[in-house]
């Protein structure tokens, strides 16, 4: 079922999410629901906040043909390394696109769909793409990551565009695009546990 992705300025996208319990059949339909919005939406991550759900889970999947899909839940980062700057846009504040600082490699531990632990390394887009989704858990949106100045002028074209005074930046990209940057790396690499 596809769900509908929550918008900024929405106060839940600014909520902590809490940890889950336990991966139980609630866990895993609302993870494969994630899933099928995240690709509904030409997206390449997704956390359970931006469907309006306050648990820590997050799916992503850079690869280009959308089909291989990983659920991560109660994430946390163990170690990150090096740096990397690229362009990032978020489903939750549509057809805007920001150069942001992350972390270029990460180590991370989390349940799979299934309850079981694992812990992964990632690279590159992968990683980028999971620190986003994490912020997501902490109520942290790209545009947080920016300049104050950037942010405060970002802040008030969003608000514009939402009642109605569409601005050309806010109109340059449509509703559900993405940018793809170059794949370093399309899957986990597992180095404790299994990842699905």
């Amino acid at each position: 079922m596809i769900l509908p992705i929550r918008e900024y300025p929405d106060p839940v996208l600014r909520q902590p999410a809490r940890a889950v319990a336990t991966v139980d059949e609630a866990v895993r339909s609302l993870s494969a629901n994630m899933l099928e919005t995240m690709y509904a939406a030409r997206g390449i991550g997704l956390a359970a906040p931006q469907v309006g759900h306050g648990l820590r889970i997050i799916c992503v999947d850079i690869s280009a043909e959308s089909n291989q899909g990983q659920v991560l839940v109660n994430p946390r980062i163990l170690r990150k390394e090096g740096v990397l700057e690229g362009e990032e846009g978020c489903l939750s504040v549509p057809g805007l696109f920001e150069m942001v600082r992350r972390a270029a490699w990460i180590e991370i531990q989390a349940l799979n769909d299934q309850g079981e632990p694992f812990i992964a390394e990632a690279e590159g887009l992968l990683a980028v793409c999971i620190q986003h989704e994490l912020d997501h858990l902490e109520g942290v949106l790209f545009i947080d990551r920016l300049s104050e100045l950037r942010r405060q002028r970002l802040k008030k074209q969003l608000l514009a565009a939402r009642s109605g005074g569409q601005d050309e930046k806010a109109r340059s990209s449509p509703r559900g695009a993405s940018r793809r940057a170059p794949i370093v790396q399309n899957s986990l690499h597992v180095t404790q546990g299994q990842s699905h």
